[in-house]
């Protein structure tokens, strides 16, 4: 009797582990459109909001940063985001589509400090997982 109460006991335990690996996580942005993907983005950048970020980015993410020429990885990006956790930047954000056609869209984001200007190129690819940012190319006019 107690070698059946274990193995039951066992085989339950099992199988709620097997479930617990197969559950998928769903992406929350997969039905956004392109505008509120480029809004994510920008509370990501300049609010410093990464509930998202997992979901946000494509895997082949690439971010330029022009003023030094450095390009970064969706993996080191997303960690600088995380680092930054909770930084508010002190600018005024505006935002503009300028174009958007088929699996593809391009946005402008402008970031006005008081001493300086960041904008950033924004690049989007529509996929079976929604819109995702695929790069982002900053420079500083």
């Amino acid at each position: 009797m107690k070698t059946t109460i274990t193995t039951i006991a066992t085989a339950f335990i099992m199988m709620t582990s097997f479930c617990s690996y197969a559950a998928e996580k769903v992406n929350p942005l997969k039905d956004l459109n392109s505008v509120n993907i480029i809004r994510t983005y920008l509370e990501a950048a300049t609010a410093g909001s990464i509930a998202f970020n997992k979901f946000l980015f494509s895997e082949d993410f690439e971010y330029q940063n022009t003023a030094n020429n450095l390009r970064y990885n969706k993996k080191t990006y997303t960690n600088f985001l995380k680092t930054n956790k909770g930084l508010k930047f002190n600018c005024e954000t505006t935002y503009e589509m300028l174009d958007e056609c088929g699996k593809a869209c391009v946005a402008k984001a402008i970031m006005k400090f008081d001493n300086f200007t960041r904008v950033d190129y924004i690049t989007l690819n529509h996929s079976q997982d929604g819109w995702k940012v695929s790069k982002v190319v900053t420079t500083y006019p």
